[in-house]
């Protein structure tokens, strides 16, 4: 029996719950990793544009998609050839907060442009009837806190504010926007608080523009507490966010999936009907490993195979010492398992929340 599937009404990434109801999609590897491996020197960051530049910027790898696009586009297309369904945008820090770590807070705006329409260059040329190709628009946590001093001994202080953030994300959010992705991914959560900031920019962009896109929220438990840096369980991260009504929930980074097994159980656990996404680490860092950390991408593959036949994930892909190659094995071993949400169910449900 054929079942009706009820779309939501979004003007980007419309096909996205409907393949998340037919199978787990492959979101891409980690982007500096891969980056590592080009070996670039202070010269490559600069490029021509910013050769007189004050400081130094070297490490800041979302300006290589003005300096160095080539290198971007090329990884892209790899995670894709890898079987990636969801890239993302090289724009972890690409907000005016932590550019201006680098003295290049006012060229966030293009920055974020720039890297949309890498990703969505790459995904036009791998996308095909059968397998539609996604952009996601990256919002990363920055390198401030909302929730935490920075002072041990002013347990009040703070080194940014709400409003501040919610700027500066809605600010990258539109130029994500301009750039063409088809969703967006707040990731990589340490604070709550700034990731309803962001969630709060996002809202405020697409009332603004009448643009509706799906949108995935992921966060990050750093330590076997079982906690996220701002002292939440997993349990009391997802109550905070639901409201945002995200197509995904899920975790990523700090962790290898081992660790992270029994966190994403939790979330399966409170989640209900929406879509879960997993992302872990390759393992433990090794600083003797090619990728900087353990695990090969048999025993990454292997181990999200697991977290599939367990009926935890709608979405699986690579964080910090991942590579196209780890995505191929994890896309392999996943593709013999349903989804954990799938029918009618979800799709009523996130429509008429």
């Amino acid at each position: 029996m054929d079942i009706k599937v009820v779309t939501p009404s979004f003007t980007r990434g419309a096909a996205l719950p409907g393949i998340l109801q037919q199978r787990i999609a492959i979101l891409d590897g980690a982007m500096g990793t891969m980056i590592q491996r080009y070996k670039l020197g202070e010269a490559d960051y600069r490029g021509e544009r910013f050769a007189e530049h004050g400081k130094d910027l070297k490490g800041n790898n979302d300006l290589l998609v003005l300096t160095k696009p080539e290198v971007i586009t090329e990884i892209h297309e790899q995670y894709l050839a890898a079987g990636a369904d969801i890239i993302e945008t090289n724009t972890f820090g690409t907000t005016s907060v932590a550019q201006e770590d680098y003295g290049l807070g006012e060229y966030a705006y293009e920055m974020n442009v720039a890297a949309a329409k890498l990703a969505r260059a790459a995904c036009a040329k791998y996308s095909s009837i059968d397998k539609p190709r996604f952009a996601a628009g990256a919002l990363g946590p920055t390198p401030k806190t909302a929730s935490i001093s920075p002072d041990v001994n002013d347990p009040g202080a703070r080194n940014v504010d709400f409003d501040t953030l919610r700027a500066a994300y809605y600010e990258q959010a539109k130029g994500l926007l301009d750039g063409g992705v088809d969703l967006f991914l707040v990731e990589t959560i340490f604070d709550t608080l700034n990731a309803k900031a962001a969630i709060f920019a996002l809202d405020e962009l697409m009332e603004d523009t009448g643009e509706r896109l799906p949108v995935i929220i992921s966060g990050t438990v750093t330590d076997a507490s079982g906690r996220i840096l701002s002292g939440q369980t997993v349990t009391a991260f997802w109550h905070s966010v639901r409201h945002a009504k995200p197509l995904a929930i899920g975790l990523n980074c700090a962790l290898g999936a081992t660790l992270m097994r029994p966190y994403i159980e939790e979330l399966v656990k409170v989640a209900g009907p929406t879509a879960i996404s997993c992302y872990p680490n390759a393992g433990l860092p090794n600083p003797m490993s090619d990728t900087g950390f353990d695990e090969t991408p048999d025993v990454t593959g292997r181990l999200m195979g697991e977290f599939a036949s367990s009926g935890f994930l709608n979405i699986a892909g690579g964080c910090c010492g991942t590579t196209p190659e780890h995505i191929a094995a994890i896309a392999a071993k996943v593709s013999a398992y349903k989804p954990r949400v799938s029918g009618a169910k979800f799709f009523s449900e996130l429509v008429e929340a």
